[in-house]
């Protein structure tokens, strides 16, 4: 293929005395006129190869069919409604409805799909005041992470006060009807991805009615420089907790009493274990925790003594995972006994009072209601049941269907089972493989392998509209959950961070030699696909074995080990990772595996469709510039390289449907197409 030119820079940097060089460092520049004029150039030759590709419209047209299903989401009790999310199929961005709980009556609430034309802004979180008379919306523009907030009036959805701008990685806490909590950065004046100054969160008071150039500092700047923070309430909005973190895992934890206005008063003042508040009844404060309890417990503190040594257990750790979510005065404990839910409802005393029914293996969520709520709502879904909505009923036990979608494919075709394979070291690693009924194991399968294995993120069984056109075509899809992931817990998921991230790539390579080995499919049916932390996997995976697959699928991809953490956020990955400034022996093993530093000159590596977005200001798209250019210098065969760079578009949340309709076709026509296979269907 003639790829388009992609110039050098002599750009070097030393670590520890060793010389690294970096050739395509100006593409870190993404508002350069420089870098826009590469990625129109690199898209016309990648949608110039797509194009040419015969069944790519086909697959488009499936696609769109099977998406375009009613889809509906748990709804949550505010004031005198039940508010919850839906799309009737097509609608770029879900819809936020209300029904009156009196007489029933639904009606559209706020619909995002009219805040833009082309549907690239996105309703990110809504947050509603205890009486839900007002709600604080918070909305995205082209993916970004950067946030703008208003308020409504519930009632007539009247404006009240200014709009907030640049708002990040914040959730959005009401004190009252007086104003709430929000979390920030100070947003670069350049808009530049290397900008130090999102490196640190600040926690704000925001008084309604007021401009928020006035609001309160409450925790974080100068004083207690954190880089993550994150504040809420408890439901009686007596305490303010306030969770404090310098990376993605541990997190301090400090409490206020609002009653008093008292000062905040630390509970746990290291970064060693993670925290969260869940209920309180009076002083007495309900704590989901993992200190000594890797899998997670629920203990009880009283909040005139803090101090852990004191905690008491409500529900003690287990074999398996635990997470937590309340309504009517319940804990609902949810384990991942290898990777698939099971659900029991306790009382406040940690009395456990019945196993929740579950219509299948897979897994549950939401069971998030008030402490009033007499029935919640929750959602259940597995690799080939849609995501459904469920209300539950406290006092009986008994589930119903409230929502559940028409998908235009039929299950009962297939079929879904778990197994254990060892990986290098010796560990048994769990893996989901799903199917067609009735499979021929002839080592000949279009087999997509998909991972992650990182941050802790357990990956569980889900429906997917776009992988059931990869299903129905004759694919196999696999997920393994390799370590760095939290399925089993903490020390899974420390199994695959800084020197033992070679772990993760090793569970992703014998999953890979397990449905070769058991003939499911074979290198030349086998792709590569993860996203984020899992566009690092399977980056490092194609460079360390480029034998293994046909295809490689790296997602937004974290590519560059020696300077992810200068971008954006990107120093709070650091527990996972470690840093190339850290020591000279984490320095050499970040270079050992980083993707774009082990692209050799003279290999034939795997067909590649590198994905990102312009907007992507998370893993910003420099890594899958940098990678794309060096595969394109050095990559030796005859398989495509190319990158899909999509316009106006950010890490993935909020994406119009419309783009994941183009974006999976180019996938599956790109993947099918460069295994010499044609779809079915």
């Amino acid at each position: 293929m003639k790829y388009p030119d992609t110039k050098k820079v002599d750009t070097t940097d030393v670590y520890f005395g060793q010389e690294v060089k970096d050739p395509y460092r100006w593409l870190e520049n993404d508002l350069s006129a420089e870098t826009e004029d590469w990625v129109k150039r690199q898209n016309e030759v990648t949608f110039s190869y797509l194009n040419q590709i015969p069944f790519r419209d086909q697959l488009q047209d499936r696609l769109e069919n099977l998406i375009n299903y009613e889809r509906m989401y748990a709804p949550e009790r505010h004031g005198d409604f039940y508010y919850y999310f839906k799309n009737d199929g097509l609608q770029n961005q879900n819809v936020l409805y209300r029904k009156q709980i009196k007489n029933g009556k639904e009606e559209v609430f706020l619909d995002p799909n009219t805040f833009s034309e082309d549907g690239t802004v996105s309703l990110t979180d809504i947050s509603f005041t205890k009486d839900g008379s007002l709600l604080a919306v918070q909305i995205s523009e082209g993916g970004s992470d950067w946030r703008k907030v208003f308020v409504l009036k519930s009632r007539n959805k009247e404006q009240v006060g200014d709009t907030l701008h640049n708002i990040k990685f914040s959730g959005m806490a009401w004190r009252g009807n007086e104003g709430f909590y929000y979390s920030s950065y100070d947003k670069p004046e350049d808009g530049s991805a290397l900008s130090a100054k999102t490196q640190y969160h600040q926690l704000y008071f925001h008084q309604l009615g007021t401009p928020q150039a006035d609001d309160k500092l409450v925790f974080g700047g100068e004083t207690t420089p954190r880089r993550y923070i994150s504040g809420y309430l408890t439901e009686d909005e007596r305490f303010l907790v306030i969770e404090a973190a310098e990376s993605t895992t541990g997190n301090e934890l400090y409490i206020q009493d609002l009653e008093d206005d008292s000062s905040i008063r630390p509970v746990v003042k290291n970064f060693d274990n993670e925290h969260h508040v869940i209920a309180n009844e009076g002083e007495r404060i309900l704590l989901l925790t993992n200190l000594e309890a890797p899998k997670n417990r629920v203990v009880e503190m009283d909040f005139s003594n803090p101090d852990p040594a004191y905690w008491q257990n409500l529900i003690p750790e287990s074999d398996n995972l635990l997470e937590t979510s309340t309504a009517g005065k319940k804990i609902f404990a949810s384990y991942l006994v290898d990777a698939k839910s099971k659900v029991y409802q306790y009382d406040y005393q940690g009395n456990m009072e019945r196993e929740i029914e579950l219509p299948a293996i897979g897994t549950t969520g939401s069971f998030n209601g008030k402490e009033e709520d007499s029935e919640v709502y929750y959602t259940f879904t597995s690799f080939t049941y849609p995501s459904t909505t469920f209300k539950y009923d406290l006092t009986t036990g008994k589930s119903e269907i409230y929502a559940q979608p028409e998908v235009d494919f039929d299950p009962d075709a297939y079929e879904t089972k778990q197994v254990f394979y060892t990986s290098k070291d010796g560990t048994k690693v769990p893996m989901f493989i799903v199917h067609k009924k009735g499979l021929k194991l002839d080592g000949k399968n279009p087999t997509l392998l998909y991972g992650y294995g990182g941050f802790n993120i357990s990956l569980t069984p889900g429906f997917s509209t776009t992988r059931i056109l990869w299903l129905e075509n004759g694919g196999v899809f696999a997920q393994p959950n390799i370590r760095g992931g939290g399925e089993y817990g903490e020390e899974w998921h420390k199994a695959g961070t800084k020197m033992k991230k070679q772990n993760v790539f090793d569970d992703f390579i014998a999953a890979a030699e397990y449905l070769i080995d058991q003939n499911y499919t074979s290198s030349n049916y086998l792709a590569l696909q993860g996203g984020s932390n899992g566009g690092l996997l399977v980056g490092a995976v194609m460079t360390q074995r480029p034998d293994l697959a046909a295809v490689a699928l790296p997602a937004v991809g974290v590519l560059d080990m020696l300077r992810y953490h200068t971008f954006t956020a990107g120093a709070g990955w650091a527990y996972d990772y470690g840093t190339a400034e850290d020591s000279p022996e984490m320095f050499q093993y970040l270079l050992n595996y980083s993707p774009v530093h082990n692209v050799e000159a003279g290999v034939a590596y795997p067909a590649t469709l590198i994905t990102t977005a312009d907007h992507d200001d998370r893993v910003v798209p420099a890594h899958s510039f940098k990678f794309a250019a060096t595969l394109q210098e050095k990559h030796s065969g005859k398989a495509p390289v190319l990158i899909r760079i999509e316009t106006d578009a950010g890490h993935g949340a909020g994406t119009p449907i419309t783009k994941i309709i183009e974006q999976y076709a180019d996938i599956y026509a790109f993947t099918m197409y460069n295994m010499g296979i044609e779809p079915s269907i």
